[in-house]
């Protein structure tokens, strides 16, 4: 995969610990750490649930990407679902997020590179939003195995400003591609 393949359609951040996160002009991405002044950036963990773990582990949820597709999907099921409500930092469109390999590089507008991790493991918060949603993103498939629908996480490898209609080219990693798990 290579030439922009998809786009940015919203960019959200917020300062404090709430679900969802307000919709912005642009966020800065800064290399390490995640998006400026948002709650969930730094180098190691900052997501409550992982912080009461172990607060020392590696953030590998610096940046949250939701693909916008999924809006469309769990409307026609009755739910309203808009870019930031579920707490995702940039909302995109025309991707696979939940398809890309461990390690893919995502090359958005002119200087900012993410790197995907993982994805995101959805929480009763989502319930408390809207009930009855999670049960919309998390699912199975034919198969019988654990579906998580909620958006991918990522690092930020260079940093730059994002802004919504900021193309985003994807990197493949060389070698065996390993699926998505939780991060």
């Amino acid at each position: 995969m290579s030439g922009t393949v998809g786009m940015v359609t919203a960019v959200s951040s917020n300062g404090v610990y709430s679900f969802t996160k307000p919709n912005r002009d642009s966020v800065r991405l800064l290399a390490g750490l995640g998006v400026e002044g948002d709650v969930h950036a730094g180098v190691t963990v900052k997501h409550r649930s992982r912080v009461a773990q172990d607060p020392t582990k590696p953030n590998l949820r610096q940046v949250h990407l939701m693909h916008e597709e999924l809006f469309a999907e769990v409307s026609a099921e009755g739910f309203k679902v808009m870019p930031g409500d579920l707490g995702e930092n940039i909302t995109t469109r025309g991707i696979d997020l939940l398809g890309l390999p461990v390690g893919t590089l995502l090359r958005i507008g002119d200087d900012a590179v993410l790197e995907v991790t993982g994805l995101r493991n959805p929480c009763l918060q989502i319930d408390n939003f809207q009930d009855g949603l999670l049960k919309r993103v998390v699912g199975r498939d034919e198969t019988g195995n654990l579906v998580l629908k909620a958006g991918i996480m990522s690092i930020v490898r260079e940093g730059g400003t994002v802004r919504p209609g900021d193309g985003i080219k994807v990197e493949l990693p060389s070698g065996p591609h390993r699926p998505l798990e939780r991060v």
